[in-house]
C-alpha cells in the first residue's frame, strides 16, 4: 500500500499563497500520476489538480486554473501544490492521492487510502 502524508496548510488572507506538500511511501512513487483533491464542509471531495508520472503534464480544475500549480519531485517521493491568489471558496481540507481518472476531467476518487489531509483556511 501507499501511505500519504499531507502538510503545509494554514490560515491565510484572501489573495495570499500557500504551498502544500505530500510525502508518499510504500510503492514506487514515480509509477503513478498524482493529484490533489479537496473537501469543504458539507461537500463531496473534488478534484483540484493532477500531474503525470514524469511531471511533464499537468491538469487542473477550472476553478483553480491560473492560480494553482502542481509539481512533483520523484527523487523525494513528494508532490506539491503551490496555491496563489487564494479565495475564500478555496477553503477546505486538501488531500493528495493517485487519481482514478484525470481526463476528460478528474473526480474525487483516489487509488490509495486517504491521508489525514491538511486544512486550508482563507479569511476574507
Amino acid at each position: 500500500q501507499v501511505q500519504l502524508v499531507e502538510s503545509g496548510g494554514g490560515v491565510v488572507q484572501a489573495g495570499g499563497s500557500l504551498r502544500l506538500s505530500c510525502a508518499a511511501s510504500g510503492r514506487t512513487f514515480s509509477n503513478y500520476a498524482m493529484g490533489w483533491f479537496r473537501q469543504a464542509p458539507g461537500k463531496e471531495r473534488e478534484f483540484v489538480a493532477a500531474i503525470n508520472r514524469g511531471g511533464g503534464s499537468q491538469y487542473y480544475a477550472d476553478s483553480v486554473k491560473g492560480r494553482f500549480t502542481i509539481s512533483r519531485d520523484n527523487t523525494k517521493n513528494t508532490v506539491y501544490l503551490q496555491m496563489n491568489s487564494l479565495k475564500p471558496e478555496d477553503m477546505a481540507v486538501y488531500y493528495c492521492n493517485a487519481p482514478l481518472i484525470i481526463v476528460p476531467t478528474g473526480d474525487g476518487r483516489g487509488q490509495f487510502p486517504w491521508g489525514q489531509g491538511t486544512q486550508v483556511t482563507v479569511s476574507s
